[in-house]
């Protein structure tokens, strides 16, 4: 003798608590660009933090506007 139960005869237990869903990790590519690009950023953050110390701490559109253009360009180095 078969029998195949039919979903409707199945009965929720009640002391039964639903599993917490599990969050997906992040590849590992994904973690390392991350990183790298936190990093990065970072660096730039403290480059130009340098910079402004070093021109009087003054943010001006011209000082905004090189700034750009190194970043942009590559062409940055905070002692020039």
């Amino acid at each position: 003798m078969t029998y195949a139960a039919h979903p409707r005869e199945f009965v929720a237990c009640a002391s039964a608590t639903p599993a917490r869903p599990v969050a997906r990790r992040r590849g590992v590519l994904a973690r390392i660009f991350d990183a790298v690009f936190e990093s990065r950023m970072k660096h730039a953050e403290r480059d130009i933090a340098r910079y402004l110390e070093r021109t009087g701490g003054r943010m001006t559109d011209d000082l905004e506007r090189r700034m750009t253009q190194r970043l942009m360009t590559g062409d940055w180095d905070a002692r020039d």
